[in-house]
């Protein structure tokens, strides 16, 4: 049996995102960690976690959502995705796991928000989605960034790694994680969790 602390923020939201870098920094260098993964769309969240990983042995892996999730044009500036090349980190832009097949049928059927689809039913991924988003919806996050990285091989499933996620922008969840690919999804563990928001305080909105 072991003893372990977990540091809760009262509210999510990326006024936290210095403090989840710094504390998943403490516990990877503690657990000998090689692979952090960090959920960034824009890559500045990513680009102060590769800072605050310099000079480390840890390679940071930025994961962000694919082109057309909202817009066509990707949010990462060709400026900033040479800035984590500099950096040494690697970024992945792919379908997400647990949201993109629901959203695929929602939208060409023009749903609307409900719990229940055209079909009368939710799907698989929803329910995955939805009951980590009990814990926090940057649970959901690190959970989907740890698939995409073990499924662009950027990261191996046999083996712990630290993810990174948060509430829109920023990070405010952090976990040790033992990813898995899709396919395999519930081989997936969470070991720890590293930090994470409580909501006794509501988020703040944000214009970013």
């Amino acid at each position: 049996m072991t003893e372990k602390s977990v540091f809760y923020f009262p509210r999510p939201g990326k006024q936290n995102t210095e403090q989840t870098i710094g504390l998943a920094k403490q516990r990877a260098l503690e657990l000998k960690i090689k692979y952090v993964v960090v959920a960034s769309n824009t890559g500045q969240t990513g680009l102060k976690a590769l800072e605050a990983f310099l000079n480390t042995r840890v390679k940071v892996v930025i994961v962000s959502h694919p082109y057309g999730f909202h817009i066509q044009k990707h949010p990462m500036s060709p400026e900033t995705r040479k800035r984590i090349q500099e950096l040494n980190g690697t970024v992945i832009i792919s379908t997400l796991p647990l949201s993109s097949p629901g959203r695929l049928f929602r939208k060409s059927i023009g749903w609307k928000p409900s719990q229940y689809t055209y079909y009368n039913t939710i799907f698989p991924t929803d329910l995955i989605s939805d009951t980590l988003r009990m814990f926090s919806q940057g649970m959901k996050v690190c959970v989907e960034i740890a698939i995409m990285a073990a499924d662009a091989g950027t990261v191996p499933v046999e083996e712990d790694i630290i993810a990174i996620g948060g509430t829109r922008r920023g990070a405010d969840t952090a976990v040790v994680i033992k990813p898995a690919h899709m396919t395999n999804i519930f081989d997936l563990k969470i070991r720890e969790i590293i930090a994470m928001p409580t909501y006794t305080q509501m988020a703040q909105p944000s214009n970013d």
